[in-house]
């Protein structure tokens, strides 16, 4: 059985959105349950949960992959660059600003941490979102021949 463009790109949505989804959800957990990082969220003390629920936070990393393909593929002709990979890398940069930047700059503002950790989670959530935005470049080249 052929299938049509459509159902292909249906497809292609779908394993790719689950996949960066998962891709996700394993980077949050090296870059969260570390040794390093774990000495490091002692600064948020008692109001720091003493387990997560690895169940919700797959489901929500998922999701998260679901919605980033989809403003991914809706913003992809307005991305810098002239590939998929540059334009990924882009994407990744703004996700980082919106998503990062932010909550750190909140969290300076808000709550006597180092400022260790708050580079700590720059620097970590530059390079996940730069993995996931090329994965995304990678893995959705609108427009070009694969």
């Amino acid at each position: 059985m052929k299938l049509s463009r459509i159902e292909v790109s249906r497809i292609r949505y779908v394993s790719v959105s689950i996949t960066s989804g998962v891709l996700f959800a394993i980077m949050d957990g090296l870059i969260n349950a570390n040794p390093y990082a774990q000495t490091m969220y002692e600064a948020y003390g008692a109001i720091m949960k003493t387990e997560v629920d690895m169940v919700s936070g797959i489901t929500i990393d998922v999701a998260y992959g679901f919605i980033m393909v989809g403003v991914f593929l809706y913003l992809y002709a307005a991305l810098p660059g002239t590939t998929g990979p540059i334009k990924g890398a882009g994407f990744g940069i703004m996700v980082w600003f919106f998503r990062v930047v932010m909550s750190v700059a909140s969290a300076w503002m808000m709550f006597n941490v180092p400022a260790s950790l708050l580079i700590y989670t720059l620097a970590a959530g530059l390079a996940e979102m730069l993995v996931l935005g090329i994965f995304l470049g990678l893995n959705l080249n609108v427009g070009e021949k694969t």
